[in-house]
Parts: structure tokens; sequence; C-alpha cells
């Protein structure tokens, strides 16, 4: 049976700690351009799987985000969790337009000036772990704590509001069909809390991003109440939720790796490189994202996508693959030549906020291992309990002692 004639019934979620998902590592061997029928949304649509056909499609204009407004698409959340206003259902020049708002605000320049903040907030949240005692749930004490405060800090969030975001946040990334009225309130009142923000921070402004992107031009425009409202919910969802995630896996990670634990010890000054590696080799989420639409028919390799189809990439097997990563399913610190990997995305969609989060992991992780030379699980790896209902992938708890 040819590729294009079979159609995977992939489950899209694969809940083994952080392994990678085997049935997607094996469709980029044996079907890289595969059709696939999503759990959720009208119709079937293909999966590219290898790191070359995911930069294809993420980076060339024959593929399109902008196409998906209006539509079902095939997915892996019961609803659609981008909205039809946001930044992630463009496609340029509309969203070249809209990205130089706010790539300033995340220049490598901006984000240095944050640098000695962030690092007093780590400060104090260590000094707050070491206060608890052992054990501590860093995923508690310190994961979940330093990228709400960060991305807030920036947005101009007061702290009493947010609680609710965050519940909200983790609420709106439910995969389970159960969750799916919870989640549809949960978007619902983050777009609420947001239009209302946005249009005070219109009326008087301050000195905090949301305040700098309503009142910027865009060639002679401004954005509207919409734009401007799902552009405000994104920075904030997207500015702390993957990133409190990342930080508990990987700490994770190198707890569970202890060779490569004891070599960041030795060489503190290797971290950076070291995160590039965890980040390439962590899957750090389930399934897929937000796909496009094939504008016109494109060719991989004999398999022909036809206008119109529904288009995914993994990211995941992308940062596996072994036609760019020697020993992919190894993680390696000292790769000789480390190819860039996907864990921000690519192409025009690639992550606004990858050089503060770059930032605070470096401050994050750098400081946690300093602070506590002897940091240890606390129970048992295998007894870590891990979601289950999110797209993404995390320990519900991270219990360590020292």
């Amino acid at each position: 049976m040819t590729t294009d004639e079979q159609v995977w019934a992939c489950p899209f979620r694969h809940d083994e700690a952080l392994e990678p998902d085997p049935t997607m590592a094996r469709m980029r061997t044996e079907a890289p351009v595969a059709r696939v029928r999503m759990p959720y949304g009208e119709g079937r649509c293909w999966l590219v799987t290898r790191h070359a056909d995911v930069r294809l499609v993420t980076s060339d204009r024959r593929f399109s985000r902008a196409a998906l407004v209006g539509t079902d698409f095939p997915r892996i959340t019961p609803a659609p969790i981008a909205q039809s206003e946001s930044i992630n259902l463009m496609d340029p020049p509309t969203l070249n337009r809209v990205r130089r708002l706010v790539v300033k605000a995340f220049s490598n320049a901006q984000v240095e000036k944050l640098r000695p903040w962030t690092r007093r907030v780590v400060d104090e949240l260590l000094a707050g772990i070491t206060e608890h005692g052992a054990p501590a749930d860093l995923m508690e004490l310190l994961a979940g704590q330093l990228p709400l405060r960060t991305i807030s800090e920036l947005l101009g969030i007061p702290e009493a509001d947010r609680p609710g975001i965050r519940r909200d946040a983790v609420a709106m990334m439910s995969m389970n069909v159960a969750d799916r009225t919870t989640a549809a309130a949960a978007k619902a009142g983050l777009r609420a809390y947001f239009t209302a923000l946005c249009a005070a921070r219109r009326r008087d402004p301050g000195d905090d991003l949301i305040s700098a992107l309503a009142t910027a031009r865009i060639d002679d425009e401004m954005l509207d109440e919409g734009e401007l409202t799902v552009l405000a919910m994104l920075l904030m969802v997207s500015g702390h939720d993957t990133l409190t995630y990342d930080i508990g896996n990987i700490v994770y990670t190198l707890l569970t790796h202890p060779t490569h634990l004891a070599e960041l010890r030795a060489h503190p000054d290797r971290l950076p490189k070291a995160l590039e590696e965890l980040l390439r080799f962590i899957p750090f989420r389930q399934g897929v994202g937000i796909p496009r639409v094939a504008l016109e028919d494109v060719d991989f390799d004999g398999v022909t996508v036809r206008a119109g189809d529904t288009v995914h990439v993994s990211y995941l097997t992308a940062n596996r693959d072994e036609a760019v990563y020697e020993r992919p399913d190894e993680l390696d610190f000292d790769r000789d030549k480390p190819a860039s990997h996907m864990a921000f995305g690519h192409g025009t969609h690639h992550c606004l906020g990858a050089h503060l989060a770059r930032m605070e992991m470096e401050v994050c992780i750098g400081s946690l291992l300093a602070a506590f030379p002897d940091l240890r699980l606390a129970v048992p790896a295998e007894q870590v309990r891990w979601n289950t209902v999110s797209i993404w992938r995390f320990p519900l708890a991270l219990p360590v002692a020292w």
C-alpha cells in the first residue's frame, strides 16, 4: 500500500514520562508524508515528520495558516485553541507587520535588560525552596512561578489576576473531550479579561508591552480591538505556559541523567549549549499543533499534497531525525555540529519569545544547580506523575530533596 493510500489512526498522545511517541517515530521512517485521521475536526489530513519536510512546510508560502480561518480543521483538541484574529493564523505580509511590533520587545538587547531582574526573582524563589525544606515541589515553587511572574511583569498584569489567568490557561489546553465545555469557558474568560484590559490600556497607556502594542501603528494602521486582545492573550498564555513545563521537563531530565548533570556541575559555562540539546531531545508536547493548508499541489518525493489539503508537521519527530542528528535518541551535550532544533517551531511562526525563554532557562537552571549542589529526586523516577490531559507533556509535581 502506498503512503498516500494508507490512513494512519495515530492516538497523538504518549504518556510514558518523556519518551518519544513510538508510533510517530515509525511514521518518520515508514511514511514520512502520511495521511492521518485526527481525533477532532472535519476530514483527513497529512502529517509531515522529517526535518527537511517540516522546514519546507513551515517556511514555504505555498502553505497557509490564514486559510484555516473559519474552518473546522483536523486537530488534537476538541475545539481550536487559536482564534481567528490570532497572529498564529496570519500569513505574510500581514504577519510580518504584526511580528515587527512584538519582536522589538523580545530582542536580545531588551531581554538582556531583564536578566538582572530575572536573577533576583530566581534567587527569591530558591530562598523560598530552602525555607520550605525537603521534599519540595519544583513545579509549584519554581517552574510554576518564574515564567508567570516574568511575562506578567512585561505585560503589566496585576498580581491579583495572575492565578486566575494561570488556571484558565491550563484548562484551555485540554485534549479531553469531557473538558470541552470547561476549555471553551476558560478561553472565553481569558478573551473577556484581555478585551477589558486592552481597552483600558488604549485609553490610559502605561509603560508595559500591552500599552505599547495598543498605541503602536503598523503602516499607519493600529491593531484593531480583536487583534490586540488576542495578541495580548497569546503573549500571556504562551509566555508562561510552555516555559513552565520546559523548566520542569529539563530538571527532571537532568536528575534522571546523572552523568550529564555531573558534567554541567563541573562545567557550568556549558549550560547554554546543553539547554539547546535538552530542548531538542525532550518531547515537549503531545502530537501536533496548528496545521497549514496547501495553496497549490506540492510534491514530497512522489507523494503529492493537493491544493486545499490540510498539513500538520511534527517538530517532535523532526528533532529526532537521524538524517540531521547523529545518534538522535541520545542526549549529547558535546555534539560536534549541533543542528538547530525545532522546539521553538520554525519559519514564519517561529516562537516570538524564544530569546526570553532561553534567558529565563539559563538563569533558572543555572542558579538552581549552583544553589543545590546535591539536588536529587525525592521519589523514584517511576513515581513521578505526568499530565495526561493537556497538549503539553510535563510532571504534575516534581518533588526534590538535597
